[in-house]
């Protein structure tokens, strides 16, 4: 049951990452009926070429620990800006409703309905305010924003600095050894350089999508925790090599199947190799975008693949009595 049908919206917040402007995350709090309040985060892929998606979202902006009704457009919290802050006790101007989520202007927005939903009724409420919004209030809500955003600290984190009162450059080295247990400063690791991390980019990383994300640290130079960051700048929620060994598996069966349906079967070849197009073509996308989920079909697919394996191992270990 959608919980924006069923349930009244107090609050709705859309963010937009900062690194792939695609990536956009809403956060709605819904107002049950026994009073209490319901946080439900989503995520969607507005692709500039095709259709919105909405894709299964992990809790990554709940996580953050902030206010709801603290949050006004213009703040950045991580790697994600706030892009729409809507909050029942203060309805928004129907005309200031960002043109990416007004569904009269972008019609692609069709595609995601549960953010449409919500949208469409912010919309229709901000309409309904006394009179029509006025262009002093737009400039006085762009004015206040604009203050926001100007009176916002900008943090930069060093990802390889511990979290010293004082920065270990400064100390002496024997100060230094006094911050590390005794036989950890002779054997610690050098940490990777913050200029070499900064200038890692996606591509850099997919050349390694087909390792594990511990191998590919190692490629890469890096710390796994440092990498897994590196990953949620560019929207990456897990690491990709277990979607592509998949496809590569499936990949392989069906070049084999090929060869035999050739000498049996030029129809059924014709088929295959179809298919095997197709799952060429999807790993292709994953590499550029590996945000993306495996399309439905193929994991049909994968899972067929799977049972008969799984009745062939049975057969050679039973025998025919299975």
């Amino acid at each position: 049951m959608d919980s924006s049908q069923t349930h009244v919206l107090r609050a709705l917040l859309v963010f937009q990452s900062t690194v792939n402007e695609e990536l956009i995350r809403s956060l709605h709090v819904y107002r049950l009926e026994d009073g209490k309040e319901n946080e439900v985060e989503r995520e969607f892929l507005f692709s500039a070429s095709g259709s919105y998606t909405e894709m299964e979202a992990d809790p990554a902006l709940i996580s953050l620990k902030f206010r709801v009704s603290e949050v006004f457009e213009g703040l950045v919290n991580g790697f994600w800006l706030c892009i729409f802050a809507f909050h029942a006790d203060r309805p928004p101007l129907c005309s200031c409703i960002p043109s990416l989520l007004s569904i009269s202007r972008n019609p692609n927005l069709k595609s995601v309905p549960r953010l449409a939903g919500d949208l469409e009724m912010i919309f229709q409420l901000g309409c309904k305010m006394d009179g029509n919004p006025t262009k002093e209030m737009c400039q006085q809500s762009d004015d206040t924003y604009h203050q926001s955003t100007k009176s916002m600290p900008a943090l930069h984190q060093d990802l390889n600095c511990l979290p010293y009162p004082v920065a270990m450059s400064e100390l002496s080295e024997d100060q230094q050894k006094e911050h590390c247990s005794p036989g950890i400063a002779e054997s610690k690791k050098k940490r990777a350089a913050s200029e070499h991390i900064a200038r890692i980019a996606l591509p850099d990383l997919a050349k390694y999508f087909d390792l594990p994300i511990v191998e590919a640290s190692r490629n890469l130079k890096v710390g796994l925790t440092v990498l897994k960051k590196k990953c949620r700048e560019f929207g990456i929620a897990r690491w990709p090599h277990r979607k592509i060994k998949s496809l590569d598996s499936l990949i392989q069966d069906l070049q084999e199947e090929a060869k035999r349906q050739q000498q049996e079967n030029e129809a059924a070849a014709m088929a295959v190799a179809k298919r095997q197009r197709m799952l060429e073509s999807e790993k292709e996308n994953i590499e550029r975008k590996p945000f993306i989920e495996l399309k439905t079909e193929t994991r049909r697919f994968r899972q067929d693949v799977f049972k008969r394996r799984h009745r062939a191992r049975a057969l050679r270990n039973h025998g025919p009595s299975v």
